[in-house]
């Protein structure tokens, strides 16, 4: 998200070349708004007012929005980076029921997290880096947090 621009711009970001925000000359600013609009009510994005400049919502409010755009494109693979740094804990659990929906769908997802309870109770198999190396592998529902703890801290072998 771009903090100057407007929250019908961000919403749009990266998709400006969507034919269903093109008119026949100039960008259809109603489709846009539409669009925008939808996707403020269906992540709760406050204040829904597409016209406010992005840097004057909140943090999560920012991070709603970007969810909105990303996940209502309905992608083949999405990688998703700290999804609910600085969210509400009511917001946390849509976001979480949200990536799950896609999951279901046949969805791939890449999260990336430093929340390790989100990342177990959202992740099939989790890889842990460091230093810049993959240290393991696990399936999320046979690890722990203190194996992945150990992993993270570059401790490899048997009991890791």
């Amino acid at each position: 998200m771009v903090t100057r621009f407007e929250a019908r711009e961000s919403a749009i970001l990266g998709y400006h070349n969507d034919p269903a925000y093109n008119g026949r000359v100039l960008m259809d600013g109603a489709a846009i708004n539409a669009d925008c609009e939808r996707m403020m009510e269906n992540f709760d994005v406050r204040p829904r007012d597409p016209g406010l400049k992005s840097a004057n919502f909140s943090g999560g409010n920012q991070q709603k929005l970007i969810l909105a755009r990303e996940m209502e494109k309905h992608p083949e693979i999405l990688l998703v980076g700290q999804p609910t740094r600085g969210v509400d804990i009511g917001a946390i659990e849509f976001i979480h029921k949200q990536i799950v929906a896609l999951r279901d769908q046949g969805k791939a997802i890449l999260l990336v997290s430093v929340e390790l309870e989100e990342i177990l109770s959202l992740s099939d198999r989790v890889a842990v880096m460091f230093d810049g190396m993959i240290m393991g592998e696990r399936m999320a529902a046979e690890t722990d947090e203190k194996e992945l703890g150990l992993l993270m801290a570059g401790v490899a072998g048997e009991a890791a």
